[in-house]
């Protein structure tokens, strides 16, 4: 069975329905998993562009090690992120880059409906 939903833009009107099955449903919910915690957004916006190791990424979020490379298994886990071996090192890159306009997007519609919040 596949659950529609019903889009209304921002002008108020209504746009096309999103039909979506129980298996598009379950990979939604595996890629929206990966993108619920914010130690993995910042490792995600960390990857935007180019391929880093667990170390670079360390350096430049700031997150111990091993927490970082918990997230990124997770990330892995959940399709967001590819790796590619060079001898002893791992280096992790962003699946698709649809991924981070998904991102940017939630970034946007989080700061309107805060600042709907507090207009209220």
């Amino acid at each position: 069975m596949k659950r529609t939903i019903r889009k209304i833009n921002q002008g108020g009107t209504e746009t096309p329905e999103l039909r979506l099955g129980a298996e598009a449903s379950r990979s939604v919910a595996i890629l929206a998993k990966g993108l619920s915690d914010e130690n993995r957004l910042r490792i995600l916006v960390c990857l935007c562009g180019r391929k880093k190791s667990v170390s670079k990424v360390v350096e430049e979020v700031g997150l111990s090690q091993p927490l970082v490379s918990h997230h990124l298994k997770e990330l892995k886990r959940c399709l967001l992120v590819t790796i590619e071996r060079n001898g002893p090192f791992i280096y992790y890159q962003v699946a698709d880059p649809r991924v981070l306009d998904i991102v940017q997007s939630m970034a946007s519609i989080a700061t309107d409906l805060v600042a709907a919040r507090k207009t209220l």
